[in-house]
């Protein structure tokens, strides 16, 4: 019987891994944060916090991800943990100290990174590979691994597991998914060997067992291992579900726990499914992993676009897995476990899956998030600290970054007035959560509406801020967050009745006809293009000046992939490297190439980007000495700026 108090008596029930035994079945799945030192790989105290904060989050267990075995050939991230020198254990010691502290369990996760090894960790040698494919790509070199190499690739799994038994990790995790090293072995795909390492099914398991044995024999019975695989790498001739199992099957003489991804990082158009956003579907392993779960012994542990605790505890509750591993959600809301188990679940701040938190240790810097500018600065910002004078704060726009300086304003004791023109809270956000899988964004959006409905804060709505009102009410700080406005370059027609700009079409202010052109093709337009084309049945047609290859680099790659899939899946066209010259009645012209054509369209829809009002943020920001200009107003961008923006600025106040 599970305790009166919280509604999720089976996620938070013990479980016996063997020789682990986990007090709940959360898992913070395993992610690079980039906290370590960038180029050894050494622990660094802002790793410990991250790891404390992890631990104290209340999930059961911690599993740290990516740390090779191998910097020299084996390594994907800077930054990531090193497990690669005896003089390492001291550091991986205090990981496990500050973990078992908040009675959490910890493990790291174990890799070569094969064929997706970082470029700047080889310094110009080759990448290793089972075998050569028509899929790897060109510009590289590649090296295809010898039956001398397989023994060292193990003994380097070895050493590293014998450091982090030697540290007191509880746990190691074998990443086999994703198509790195030892995935590949796995996989008809990638393996095209002749030796007894590939071919048959046994033969390309083979050098996988191997490895787990050895493991096992260097560790012994009292520590857990767990091994990662993609429940299906969506591609065509992959190891099917059965497969996966025959080998689970073998593998589950040594393993204690099974962890069901999926998708692949060396396909970009697959990492979608590995790392999957809102634009893909949730749950995505699940079925896959209770399949698998039915015809193997060892336990599992679902992963993948989990929306919330609550679906955690159905697929726990419905025995699709033993164990839900999240890790977005937790990046999100650290207290995640924490709150649901206090009965506090209507608390925990939502996740956006907008996956921004995976491009910054991409690029060998430390994780960041949308919706919690904290997260990742464990050192800096574990509690935020009183105002030494608190005062009066003036926060001037409603929108993401408004909201934002409300709620940090007030946890720094100012007492805070907010000031919004419209008559709700939210700004463009609500835009920005429109299109019909953006639920995550919905939910945030009103998670931070109540939240500064309830942070302290006096909120005024549907008032126009003037340089009149500032002086009458005589704040010590002024926030400026007045969001930005729409670009409207001089086109010809562009003030037509058939014309609406991208706020219209998002939230369906106007009415759309069937052909639709877009003027622009950036992140807004192209969401709501797809939008229009999924829900309302539109034909619809996207037109920018920059060339495809340069259209929405500012979002992650496995987000762009998922649009383009939606784009294909849709029908939308492109219109690249073209001008909008003229807009008419039914119809759009643009230059492309030196040439002007036309397209019929019934609507036509502005998407030109966003600029601050210069004129009305200087009328403001000049009445009281401590003002600061936030989020959109100083630069229109996205939430993860406005969010952080705010923050930056206002917890200095």
């Amino acid at each position: 019987m599970g305790p009166s108090f919280n509604e999720f008596p089976h996620v938070f029930s013990p479980i016996d891994l063997g020789p682990v035994q986990l007090k709940n079945r959360i898992q913070f799945s395993p992610t690079v944060s980039a906290h370590c030192e960038r180029v050894s790989g050494e622990v660094t105290p802002s790793m410990v916090a991250y790891i404390g904060a992890q631990a104290r989050s209340g999930a059961g267990l911690v599993t740290i991800g990516s740390s090779p075995v191998n910097h020299d050939e084996g390594r994907d991230f800077l930054g990531c943990l090193s497990v690669v020198r005896d003089t390492d254990v001291p550091g991986l010691g205090n990981l496990a100290k500050e973990a078992h502290i908040y009675g959490a369990k910890i493990s790291a996760e174990l890799i070569h990174a094969g064929r997706i090894a970082n470029p700047i960790a080889l310094k110009g040698q080759p990448a290793w590979v089972c075998s050569l494919s028509d899929d790897l790509a060109p510009n590289r070199e590649y090296h295809v691994v010898t039956k001398a190499d397989l023994q060292k690739v193990i003994a380097d799994f070895v050493a590293a597991a014998r450091r982090l038994k030697q540290a007191g990790f509880d746990m190691l995790m074998i990443h086999g998914a994703h198509g790195n090293l030892v995935s590949s072995f796995l996989s008809p795909v990638f393996n095209t060997r002749t030796d007894e390492y590939g071919g048959s099914l046994n033969n390309r398991m083979r050098f996988q067992l191997e490895l787990l044995e050895a493991v096992r024999a260097e560790i012994g019975p009292d520590m857990g291992i767990e091994y990662r695989i993609s429940s299906w790498e969506y591609k065509d001739g992959s190891p099917s579900v059965e497969d996966i199992a025959a080998f689970l099957k073998e593998a589950g003489k040594y393993i204690n726990l099974v962890n069901l991804s999926g998708g692949l990082i060396c396909d970009l158009s697959l990492v979608q499914f590995m790392m999957p956003s809102y634009l893909v579907a949730r749950n995505i392993n699940v079925e896959r992993t209770a399949r698998i779960r039915e015809l193997i012994d060892t336990p599992v542990a679902a992963v993948g676009n989990i929306p919330d605790i609550y679906a955690a505890e159905e697929i726990v509750a419905t025995g699709k897995a033993d164990i839900v591993a999240m890790a977005r959600n937790m990046v999100a809301d650290i207290e995640l476990p924490k709150k649901a188990w206090r009965g506090q679940a209507d608390r925990i701040k939502p996740c956006l899956h907008c996956n921004l938190c995976i491009t910054t240790p991409g690029l060998g810097q430390p994780v960041r998030c949308s919706v919690s500018p904290t997260r990742g600065r464990e050192l800096q910002f574990e509690h935020i600290a009183k105002a030494d004078k608190p005062g009066r704060v003036m926060v001037i726009g409603g929108g993401p970054a408004g909201m934002q300086a409300a709620q940090i304003a007030t946890l720094r004791g100012h007492k805070v007035d907010l000031y919004e023109a419209e008559g709700e809270l939210g700004g463009r956000l609500r835009e920005a959560s429109a299109m019909w899988c953006k639920d995550y964004f919905r939910r945030y959006l009103k998670w931070s509406i109540r939240e500064t409905e309830e942070c302290g804060a006096t909120i005024h709505l549907n008032t126009k801020v003037t340089p009149e009102l500032i002086e009458a009410e005589k704040p010590d700080f002024v926030v400026l967050a007045i969001g930005a406005d729409h670009i409207v370059p001089k086109i010809p027609g562009i003030d037509g009745e058939n014309v609406i700009n991208v706020t219209e079409a998002d939230l369906r202010l106007k009415p759309v006809g069937k052909r639709v052109v877009f003027c622009g093709a950036g992140l807004s337009a192209t969401e709501a293009g797809i939008d229009l084309a999924h829900e309302e049945g539109c034909e619809v047609t996207l037109i920018d000046m920059l060339p495809a290859n340069m259209l929405m680099r500012e979002i992650p790659f496995e987000n762009s992939g998922a649009l383009k899939d939606w784009m294909k899946k849709l029908d939308i066209k492109l219109i690249d490297e073209a001008k909008v010259c003229s807009i008419g009645d039914g119809y759009v012209e643009y230059e492309r190439n030196g040439e002007v054509a036309r397209i019929e369209c019934d609507t036509v829809v502005t998407s030109f980007g966003l600029k601050p009002d210069a004129k009305v943020v200087d009328e403001l920001r000049y009445v009281v000495p401590d003002t600061v200009v936030v989020g959109d107003a100083n630069e229109a961008r996205n939430i993860y700026w406005a969010n952080h923006d705010a923050f930056n600025q206002v917890v200095w106040l």
